[in-house]
Parts: structure tokens; sequence; C-alpha cells
């Protein structure tokens, strides 16, 4: 092809996907190369830096050569990534050590006293309750790691530093785009800027913060070196980028207030857009800064909540000696069975929460089933899990209605393995009272990166619109009468895990050592 196409480069956790796209948004051409974790010890859970930048550059080279466009053919490209791990550099942008995962919990002493001291002004400040991300990893650098903390030059994301060595920057350029920042622990989410205030709480070096820039800032363009790693010709503008998530809203086409993503994957997240920045006290719903200007991104999300069917599936059909092609038809099988079963699954209830709350953050609450009896079968349990997630849902829309009454939340649109359920999608328009569409694009945080990078060097002048433009389909309109049942229920729901919580937040440390 002739034209020249953008990059969107994602760095996520367990692999590394580049796309290339044309500027009204359709792929050209796609690449994925998978990514280790690594666990050494209790709680640890690390990624080589290296094996990300390598796979970056695989990546960026296959995506080219697959697009066809030859080393002139791309326009600009902009990096993606996780959001809530922290990777030190030193003065020469080299790791100082591995990177420390979101996944990673070794911070967990440290999260629990900030949490009891400052939690709320955190909430106030940044529009994120406490849990595992930048601030409390950067303090467990500190207490535990002395010496590498030393060394630091600066605390950077890992799209930044993939960012940074394409660019050749030195570390006194390090960078953070505003959609991290309610991860940080650290920033005034209001003005983008790191806070004195929660810098001094913390005890924290605000000398290792990269410098804030706009998502759309260009910090550089592609070095020789990058260059030749990748197919492409030198000087390519590289523009900051912004969080995994921010991405996939955009590439989902989330540009306006009222709209709601459903993103149906391994997480089971619900985002929706709004107006103005409003912190939850309740310290329900995490608030993101959006892209466009003026948008927020209020979220919550169940950690694996999109594992709880497959895990299902697992018992169900022969345990872990089961093959893939085993699973995934018992997976098709107990969905067709749970479509049998009544609204509500005769009072069986669920909560996904396997692997933790993640807010209110209780790392430690574990799911279940309630109300289990001799009647139900596996399809009751089926039924129960797909409910329970809708649930969560239910409570997360609440608590925007709470925060934001203004604002109309009209309609849902769903992206992820689980947005190919036609029944999830069902129940979840009918326990949330909206019609919910499916995104027919494989990648939306690829999308959102490139859509981006074209924005950032002026070759498109409506990003909202061509973000907008998404392909959907399978469009499920609610049923009212399903919709006023399912509401008792998620009250019920709410009760519940409002109890679990409750219970959760009154054991003592040896205790909760026994519930791990």
């Amino acid at each position: 092809m002739g034209e020249r196409v953008v990059i969107g480069l994602d760095v996520g956790t367990t692999s590394t996907k580049t796309g290339a796209y044309e500027l009204d948004g359709s792929s050209v051409a796609t690449a994925q190369v998978e990514t280790m974790l690594h666990r050494s010890g209790p709680g640890a859970v690390e990624q080589d830096p290296h094996e990300l930048l390598e796979s970056a550059f695989t990546t960026v080279g296959s995506c080219v050569e697959r697009a066809g466009v030859g080393p002139d053919g791309v326009a600009a490209i902009a990096v993606t990534g996780q959001m809530a791990g922290i990777l030190a550099i030193d003065a020469a942008w080299e790791p100082v050590a591995a990177y420390d995962s979101w996944l990673d919990s070794r911070c967990a002493p440290q999260l629990r006293r900030l949490a009891a001291k400052h939690g709320d002004l955190i909430v106030e400040r940044t529009g994120c309750p406490p849990m595992l991300d930048h601030a409390p990893k950067m303090q467990w650098w500190r207490d535990e790691r002395p010496a590498e903390y030393a060394r630091t030059a600066a605390f950077v994301m890992p799209a930044a530093y993939v960012a940074g060595v394409f660019a050749g920057l030195p570390a006194e350029a390090a960078f953070i785009d505003p959609t991290y920042l309610h991860f940080t622990g650290l920033a005034d989410a209001r003005t983008a800027t790191w806070s004195e205030e929660l810098l001094a709480a913390l005890e924290l070096d605000g000398a290792k913060l990269p410098r804030v820039v706009a998502s759309d800032a260009v910090i550089g363009e592609l070095s020789p070196a990058a260059a030749a790693r990748c197919g492409l010709r030198p000087g390519v503008p590289i523009a900051a980028g912004l969080g995994d998530t921010a991405a996939g809203a955009l590439g989902a086409g989330i540009v306006r207030p009222g709209q709601v993503l459903d993103t149906a994957g391994t997480a089971a997240v619900l985002i929706g857009a709004v107006d103005a920045f409003s912190p939850d006290r309740h310290h329900g719903l995490i608030v993101m800064r959006g892209v466009l200007p003026g948008l927020w991104l209020p979220l919550n999300y169940v950690a694996g909540g999109g594992l709880c069917l497959p895990w299902l599936a697992r018992i169900a059909g022969g345990g872990p000696g089961a093959t893939s092609e085993e699973l995934s038809a018992m997976l098709t099988r107990l969905l067709g069975e749970a479509a049998e079963i009544a609204p509500g699954a005769d009072g069986l209830a669920f909560i996904p929460h396997l692997e933790g709350r993640i807010a209110p953050h209780a790392p430690d609450m574990r799911g279940g089933f309630l109300g289990l009896s001799l009647a139900h079968e596996r399809a009751h349990m089926a039924r129960a899990i797909l409910e329970a997630v809708a649930f969560e849902y239910a409570t997360y829309l609440r608590a925007m209605h709470r925060l934001h009454p203004g604002v109309d939340f009209a309609s849902a649109r769903v992206i992820g393995g689980g947005a190919r359920s036609a029944l999830w999608n069902s129940i979840k328009a009918d326990v949330l009272g909206m019609p919910v569409e499916r995104i027919t694009l494989d990648e939306t945080a690829t999308r959102g990166a490139a859509l981006l990078a074209a924005s950032a060097v002026g070759l498109l002048d409506d990003l909202a619109g061509v973000a907008a433009d998404a392909p959907t389909a399978d469009r499920v309109e609610p049923d009212a009468s399903r919709h006023e049942r399912y509401a008792g229920l998620v009250d019920r729901y709410d009760g519940i895990t409002g109890m679990l919580l409750a219970h959760q937040e009154t054991l003592d440390p040896i205790e909760r050592s026994l519930v791990r």
C-alpha cells in the first residue's frame, strides 16, 4: 500500500502486541509475542525489562513487514501498556532491577500502613483508593532495597521505558502521561501534577518521579539504532502514549459522557465516561483521566472475573489433566446449560472475588457460593457466575450515578473474549438496564494508541470522531421485567459483599495470613 500508517504498541502483562492502522482507524496488520511472568518467592511477580524491550522490537518489525509499507511507511508511533507496576531506571536509562509487576504483592505491609494513615487523602487527590500500585511499591524499594532505590534516577512505566529506548532518551527526560496518575498515589489528578503534600506524607523522593507530559506530546524520534531493529527509517515521531485501560477505551470509541465500556477479559472491567473529576470517598471506584479534554473515566473491576467460568469448566471437565479442547467444549456446554436456568439461579449467589477485591481494596477477600442446596446443579453455578459479574457491574454503575447524577449512562459497549457470549451480554443488558453491543475489533488498545499517535503529529483533526467509529454488532436490548427482578438481586449481592468486606476488615494479621 502506498499511504503511510500509524503504529500502536501495547506492552502487556503476558504479551506484547503491535498494530498498524490507517488514519480512519482500520487495521492493516498486527503482531504479537508472548512474554513471561517470573515468580521468585512469596508475593514476588516480576518481568525482565530486556525481554519486554525485545518483544517490542520484534512485534513492531513484524507488523511493519506484514503491513507492507516499507521503511518510510510509518508516520508515528505511540506506546501503551500495563499501568500499576513500576520500573526503576538509572541515569543511563538502564533498568536498575526487574520490572515490579502490578501483580507483585511484596509491598503489602507498606500498603496497609499508608492506607491506614493517608487513605482518604490519597483518594481525594488521586481519585484512586490505596492499592498495590506505585506509591507502596516505591516505599518497598526504599525500605527493602535501599541500594537499588539510591541508584534509581526515575520510576517509569513499561511503555515509557520502551518508548524512551526507541527515542534514545536520557534519564532526565523520563516521562509519564496523565492517564497513569491515579495509580501513582502521589499526584493531584485535577491539575495533573505531582502532589508535594502526598510526597511529604509518604516520605518519598520527588526527584525520582518522571515529568508529567500530555498523552499526545511528541517525546522524541526513533533513533537510528532502534529504527534498524524495527525496519523503519530514523526520525519517526514517538508520542508519549497512554495507559492500556485508557487506550482500550479510546480504541473502543468511548469518547463522550454517558458511554459505558465493559472489558470482558481476564479482568472484568466496567468503565464509565463523565465530564468531571469526582473522587469516590466510599473507595468503590477508581477515577482515571481520559485522553480527550475534560473526559474522566470512573471504573472498577473484578480481578480474574473472566476466569471464574473457565475455573468451573476445569472442575466440571476433568480437572487439570483435561485438554484445551475438552475445556473449551465444557465451557460451551456450561453456557448452554446456564441459558436454561431462570434469572436468579434459583437463589444461588456467587462472589467472584477469587483473586481478592480491588475497590474497596481487600486483597485477602475470596469468592464463593452462597445459598447452595442439593437441588442446585452445575448449570445453576454457571448462571450464578455470569450474573455475579453483572451484579458487580451494577454496583459500579450505581456509584457512578451517585457521583454524577447529571450524566445519563444510556448504553454499553463490550470488548474482550467474554464479548462473544450472547448469553452473558444479555444478562448484563438486563441487569444494567441498558443496551449492550459488541465491538467487533480484536484489539482496541493498539488502535487507541495508534490514533493518538496520528493526532499527535497533526494527521487527525477529529480524534474523538475517528475513534468513535469503531465497528459494532449484536446489540442486545434489556428486558424491563427481568431488569426489575434483577434490581432486588443486586441489592442482595451488594449486602453480601458488604458483609464480607466488613468481616475482612476485622481480621488481625495472623488471621489474614491464614486467609491467604
